[in-house]
């Protein structure tokens, strides 16, 4: 027999759950966001400046991919214009300072949109800044360890084997953030479909129903930031964006607010 004060105690908190949140004016939208663009800003500008305290360091580790290609010529990088070289230690210490800021930076953008969830949701505060710094971490390893390697062996020593390379830091900078950044953002698809999924915009029978148009789009990106042509490569690149992908529908079920809705109501008739 159901105990009567249970029951009323679950529908209460049924109840609760469903109340509207507060509202927030325009204004007041405008300022708290003001506020947290103030503190991100300031976050960067820390992490800009520890990192450029180790500008050689990171200047190491971006040039480790070239000088392990042991190249017949110097794999010092060119320049063509006086301020190169500065801008180069400006650039990777931005990327490398917005990187060290990003847990902070994330959470400032979590504070923001927190106001508008329920209770419930805003549990998923610390797994939000795992998995997003995380799998931003994993994609730019990734990249780093074996996307970039590969691209440069294949059209450096492989294409390029007949001509004499001259690689200005401009070219190379821009080369390596893409590859690293590039991949560093697309691990991020099961953080995107958490967010589509929680606000209703996407549902996981949507997501698995049109998934032979993500896996096109998936092994059309794999044939971008591949550097080799044969499709087993390919595949290589692919895989892990369609493991993600897949991830991706299992968060979109968790979160969904259709399975929130019904988990609810039994709480509620129990």
């Amino acid at each position: 027999m159901v105990d009567p004060v249970d029951a009323i105690g679950k529908a209460r908190a049924a109840v609760t759950e469903r109340v509207e949140l507060p509202g927030m004016s325009l204004m007041e939208h405008l300022e708290e966001l003001r506020k947290r663009i103030i503190h991100s800003a300031i976050y960067l500008a820390l992490g800009f400046f520890t990192a450029f305290y180790f500008h050689e360091q990171l200047f190491s580790i971006v040039q480790i991919p070239l000088d392990r290609l042991h190249l017949p010529v110097t794999n010092k990088l060119n320049y063509m214009h006086p301020m190169d070289p500065m801008n180069y230690y400006m650039y990777v210490s931005f990327v490398g300072g917005a990187i060290l800021a990003s847990p902070f930076v994330l959470y400032q953008v979590w504070l923001f949109i927190a106001p508008g969830l329920y209770q419930k949701e805003k549990r998923f505060v610390v797994p939000f800044m795992a998995a997003t710094v995380g799998l931003f971490l994993a994609g730019a390893s990734f990249g780093y360890f074996f996307v970039l390697p590969g691209a440069l062996k294949v059209l450096i020593v492989g294409f390029g084997s007949r001509f004499n390379p001259v690689i200005t830091v401009e070219d190379y900078t821009s080369f390596f953030l893409s590859v690293i950044l590039g991949l560093g953002i697309s691990f991020e698809l099961p953080i995107l479909i958490f967010f589509l999924a929680m606000f209703g915009i996407v549902s996981p029978k949507f997501l698995w129903k049109n998934i032979r148009y993500a896996i096109l789009l998936i092994f059309i990106v794999a044939a971008v930031i591949t550097p080799s042509p044969d499709p087993w490569t390919m595949c290589i690149y692919a895989l892990p964006m369609l493991a993600l992908y897949m991830i991706g529908i299992a968060v979109a079920w968790w979160v969904h607010p259709d399975r929130r809705r019904k988990k609810e109501n039994a709480a509620a008739a129990a």
